[in-house]
């Protein structure tokens, strides 16, 4: 079989449920994974490059990849524009990468609905009692963050079900839900949607025998 166009593979999560962890430990096991940089109009932090980071714009310039059609998904957050270039992600599927896309809810809601077969992952803990207490012993947050960070939860738990899958990531077990989300871009090169070309192929061969 000729080798594929790599997957463009949405994971999201609610805070706090390791959604970061189980990217980098991807990314730090398997040499076939990109992760999507997104463009910006906020200034670069301290520390920060441009490409590495974020693709950093000026308003002027994300409103004409706005208007040209040239992101995957965008939306503003404290008054600052962020969003997913096409270009980056096509020319790294093109390479036989597989991307990987970190965004929220309502950001993946919109990439299926311009790519209907990008598959959806979920990362969550087994229980709302182990969210909290994640959120609570990073010690980073006051109680009143966490809680702010419990109802916005609540609220993304409502659109579980437009996920394609839900992975689970119990305490101590990071390699097996690590497996999990390598298993399913594994799965998906396999689908048969994938492979129309091989199995024309296979029919057009098969006609001569």
């Amino acid at each position: 079989m000729s080798k594929q166009k790599g997957i463009l593979t949405v994971l999201s999560g609610f805070s706090g449920a390791g959604k970061g962890t189980v990217l980098r430990r991807l990314l730090e096991k398997y040499d076939n994974y990109a992760l999507s940089i997104s463009a910006t109009t906020r200034g670069p932090r301290e520390g920060e490059e441009n490409g590495r980071e974020y693709f950093f714009k000026t308003r002027e310039e994300f409103e004409k990849m706005i208007a040209k059609d040239e992101l995957i998904e965008y939306a503003m957050y404290v008054n600052n524009y962020y969003g997913t270039p096409k270009a980056y992600v096509q020319e790294q599927l093109a390479e036989g990468k597989d991307v990987i896309l970190e965004i929220e809810v309502q950001g993946a809601l919109k990439v299926k609905e311009k790519f209907p077969d990008t598959p959806l992952i979920f990362i969550t803990p087994p229980t709302a009692g182990e969210l909290k207490r994640r959120l609570t012993d990073r010690g980073t947050e006051s109680p009143e963050v966490v809680e702010e960070r419990m109802k916005t939860a609540a609220k993304e738990a409502r659109f579980m079900e437009s996920y394609d899958y839900i992975i689970l990531n119990e305490r101590d077990r990071l390699e097996e839900c690590v497996e999990a989300v390598h298993g399913v871009i594994l799965a998906e090169h396999e689908k048969s949607t994938r492979n129309q070309a091989f199995i024309d192929h296979m029919k057009e061969e098969l006609k001569g025998e």
